[in-house]
């Protein structure tokens, strides 16, 4: 038996919002370990400012893996509420695959970053391919957010910005 949720916990709530953030900071600032890693390949020096936010960039990253891993623990014991019934049904599958592939970029980003850092290319090549797919999934899920919040009014939105009860116990 799993418990079912009208709403995600405080928690859960946390643990969106602090990824989330740390996701942008990656796609803001990620660059940077491109520029360390092409300075020590070339032999280059590389500014402060640089070398400090490529740090950052591996550190968030395990941050971030760490973090996702929790989360999808919490999910796993703590349930988590079932999806808007309002909309289409293409809209309810859109929204399952497009959770399901953030959560698949969540965990296979840092751990092909940790390859490229470790090993080189073309692990390289292939996490920062994954940064396009980042901005148009994070585009699309905040503007599938808004539509729910201001158009349907279901209060999608609402669940992640303030804690929902559990309902209890439910069979899966």
């Amino acid at each position: 038996m799993t418990e079912t949720r009208i709403g995600y916990s405080t928690s859960q709530i946390a643990l969106h919002w602090i990824i989330a953030a740390l996701v942008l900071f990656q796609l803001f600032f990620g660059e940077s370990m491109t520029t360390v890693v092409d300075a020590a390949e070339d032999g280059a020096a590389v500014s402060s400012g640089d070398q400090a936010l490529g740090s950052a960039h591996y550190w968030i990253g395990i941050s971030t893996l760490a973090l996702v891993l929790i989360r999808l623990l919490m999910r796993v014991v703590s349930g988590a509420p079932e999806p808007a019934e309002s909309g289409p049904g293409w809209m309810r599958i859109a929204a399952r695959g497009s959770h399901g592939l953030f959560y698949l970029l969540l965990l296979l980003t840092p751990i092909v970053g940790l390859l490229a850092f470790y090993i080189g290319d073309p692990w390289g090549d292939i996490h920062s391919l994954n940064k396009p797919v980042f901005v148009v999934l994070i585009s699309v899920h905040a503007v599938a957010a808004l539509f729910h919040q201001y158009w349907l009014r279901d209060g999608t939105l609402k669940r992640m910005l303030s804690p929902g009860r559990q309902a209890g116990p439910s069979r899966l």
